[in-house]
């Protein structure tokens, strides 16, 4: 031990590491107070002790010219190096930062790493407890320390553990040994400055490198030279789930929120199950005053007989478990994520440090009443309402700068409107690097947003569908200055463009986006130009397009078609009627091609029959001649695939063999006729197609086939022969994957 100098090793976010460092430093009374952290960050210490700032908090260092590159440091209230910091702050005690500058860290970062230079040394803690005999290391850790009743030497013993565990490890990483040569060089210059009584809180495994000095020089070598990078720091949320293992916080815990109630009520085992009472009955659960008793008692035998001197986790859970929750896995779930991970917020006081943008964007969420929170909660908004239609102009503005905190979701049944949108909002703490990242677009969110809309639109080898998805994204954004430009550089795109497909996958949301753009109330006259345009140079070029193609680009087209479709179908007013029926005219001149791929031509088959521009007879027609004799049975099978498969908007196409019988028959003359070979190599084609079937339609299929009947005919033709209906059941219920006379 170095004189006039106390290393105190600490478990990052230990309790009960807090209340011994507390106890420790009310007896060193040092006069400097060294803890690891950041130094590039010493200027926000004082903002710790004001009033507004609650913890979970975090630092942030991040690096100035490329912000989305960052390192938090996360505190919570039972953190020792949080308490090492408000002990020091609220006694005007010198403390500082003593890790090595993440200027230097972060500029190591992206540089290559040095050949077998790893920083994973193992767990040291797990394998403390693998040399107790101890098999949960962290139930081991939080009964030897963190619900420890004294402290008596706690921190010599934490200190001499470790060195042995260090001396059974090959050397430190030379990142580990720079990080430590810089902690030991901060030492020194506390003790050069003339303080006496110079505390060091740490990680338990770096107090073994600081309990003693070597000599300087070899520090000094060690940090010599190091290159460095700009960086800047600022203070941000956190939230309880972020401090565990399972978020991939290196140095996290498992159970935060008990700690924090180990920590507020030092282990009251009462209270916590009392808490978990109140949780289930707040869920309309059944939880009783008596069942918390006898759970606590359970808790205190489950304690004793392992020889425990009081229950820790393991016996608190199952004791809740059997008791409170009598069993049922999914109670225990909801006290697992509310009381021993928890999703509990910080907050931040005024002053802290921000880029403009965020001061924006805070501004904006609380005049919309959009609060931070770090559980997952849905927003479903009416778009009709115009403080709801501002909430989505906001998040689609944050969609557009890459900021993650609402998450557009798929319309819920029966709102498959345009005046609906649900959302998924969740904030985590990357979102502020997120801000800070896209704060170069921009002081305020709309200036952000339209300058990176047209940026992302500009970069050369944009495709002309991205294009199209970022006006369809700047319409729902209200980015009305960056809608002329988006344009104009779409019409530049498809000018350029002769990919067909390109084209076919920007109709959608350009048809969208003219069909529906009076919901927002924006000009679109200029941009329906440019998708007419668009339209008519993709109606022109599909045949070729669908021609030659192997299966994989035949299932992309088809896809890019069957939208395309739908997009045109919404252009039906008088200015496009004459685009639409040379849409229509153009599938029909596909299907005349004799080199076009079949899972094309049974795409566009299902479409034309399905907007009645092609009858009953004509489609039994094109689909008898996909399954002629003399076709691959690959092949026809594709075609059937492309005929029945689904769009991107909805189910597939199943109903129509059961209510069609031309159809019908057709196909099962086909399946009849196969070869055992040769309906092997199709069965894995057909399940995939009838996989998408209803469980209604796969019924109805089945029922007519073992019937024979056709109850449902809607486009009239024979009646079906039992006798063949009873060939042909077994193979059309293995394609359906249907077993057994009562499967459904």
């Amino acid at each position: 031990m170095t004189d006039g100098v106390t290393v105190l090793g600490v478990r990052h976010h230990g309790p009960g590491s807090s209340r011994s460092l507390l106890r420790a430093l009310a007896r060193l009374e040092p006069d400097l107070v060294l803890v690891e952290g950041p130094p590039d960050a010493q200027a926000l210490m004082p903002l710790a002790a004001a009033a507004g700032m609650r913890p979970p908090v975090a630092l942030v260092i991040y690096l100035r010219e490329r912000p989305g590159v960052g390192v938090f440091y996360p505190f919570a209230t039972f953190s020792p190096e949080w308490n090492a910091l408000q002990y020091a702050l609220a006694r005007a005690l010198p403390v500082r930062f003593c890790d090595l500058p993440q200027a230097v860290s972060l500029a190591e970062a992206l540089s290559p790493p040095a050949a077998g230079d790893a920083d994973d040394a193992g767990d040291p803690i797990q394998m403390l407890a693998q040399a107790a005999g101890e098999a949960d290391p962290e139930r081991w850790w939080e009964r030897l320390v963190e619900q420890r009743a004294d402290d008596a030497d706690v921190f010599r013993a934490v200190t001499e553990a470790m060195a042995a565990v260090r001396e059974t490890l090959p050397e430190p990483s030379s990142r580990e040994a720079r990080r430590e040569a810089s902690m030991r060089q901060a030492i020194r210059r506390g003790r050069a400055e003339g303080f006496n009584r110079i505390a060091v809180v740490c990680g338990a495994w770096h107090a073994p490198a600081l309990d003693t000095l070597p000599q300087r020089k070899a520090d000094e070598a060690l940090l010599r030279g190091l290159k460095r990078v700009k960086v800047d720091a600022t203070w941000v949320p956190w939230t309880a789930s972020r401090l565990t293992y399972a978020s991939g916080y290196g140095a996290g815990v498992e159970s935060p929120a008990w700690y924090r109630h180990l920590w507020e009520t030092n282990g009251d085992l009462t209270a916590w199950l009392a808490s978990a009472a109140r949780l289930l009955r707040d869920e309309d659960m059944d939880a009783s005053s008596a069942q918390v008793v006898d759970a606590v008692r359970l808790a205190q035998a489950l304690a004793a007989l392992r020889e425990r001197p009081q229950p820790s986790l393991s016996e608190v859970s199952e004791a809740t478990l059997a008791v409170l929750c009598g069993g049922e896995s999914a109670r225990m779930t909801l006290i697992y994520r509310k009381l021993i991970v928890g999703d509990e917020m910080g907050g931040l006081p005024e002053g802290v440090p921000a880029v403009p943008l965020q001061r924006d964007l805070e501004a904006h969420a609380r005049r919309l009443r959009l609060r931070p929170a770090a559980e997952e909660r849905p927003l479903d908004l009416d778009l009709r309402q115009p403080h709801q239609l501002q909430q989505s102009q906001f998040l689609h503005r944050l969609r557009m700068l890459n900021v993650d905190w609402g998450r557009l979701q798929p319309a819920p049944r029966g709102k498959l409107g345009t005046f609906h949108e649900l959302w998924t909002l969740r904030w985590q703490p990357e979102v502020v690097l997120q801000i800070v990242e896209a704060g170069v677009y921009g002081t305020t969110v709309v200036e952000a947003a339209t300058a990176r809309a047209i940026e992302r639109a500009a970069v050369p080898g944009a495709d002309l569908d991205q294009v199209a998805g970022l006006i369809e994204l700047a319409l729902l954004a209200d980015l009305e200055a960056a809608l002329p430009r988006l344009v104009a550089l779409l019409g530049n795109r498809s000018a350029e463009s002769t990919d067909v497909l390109q084209m076919l996958r920007a109709l959608p949301p350009l048809a969208s986006t003219v069909r529906y753009g009076d919901v927002r109330h924006t000009d679109t006259t200029a941009l329906a130009r440019v998708v007419h345009a668009i339209a008519e140079r993709v109606t022109a070029g599909l045949g070729p397009a669908c021609a030659g193609l192997d299966d994989e680009a035949a299932g992309a087209v088809a896809s890019a078609i069957v939208d395309a479709t739908q997009a045109i179908g919404v252009l039906s007013d008088a200015p496009n009627a004459g685009l639409v029926a040379d849409w229509w005219a153009a599938l029909l001149k596909v299907l005349d091609r004799p080199d076009v791929a079949t899972l094309i031509a049974g795409t566009c088959t299902r479409l034309l029959l399905n907007a009645e521009r092609m009858g009953v007879a004509a489609a039994a027609d094109r689909l008898r001649r996909g399954l002629a004799r003399g076709t691959e049975p690959a092949d026809a099978a594709r075609w059937i695939e492309g005929f029945l498969r689904p769009s991107s908007h909805g189910g597939g196409f199943g109903l129509i063999l059961a209510t069609v019988g031309p159809l019908f028959g057709i196909i099962d003359d086909w399946l009849a006729a196969l070869p055992a070979d040769y309906f092997a190599q199709v069965l894995p084609l057909l399940r995939r197609t009838t996989s998408t079937f209803s469980s209604g339609e796969r019924h109805q299929i089945a029922e007519r086939v073992r019937s024979g009947s056709s109850p449902l005919l809607l486009g009239g033709g024979d009646e079906l022969d039992p006798e063949r209906a009873a060939l042909v059941e077994p193979i059309v219920l293995a394609i359906l994957g249907i077993t057994g006379r009562g499967a459904t």
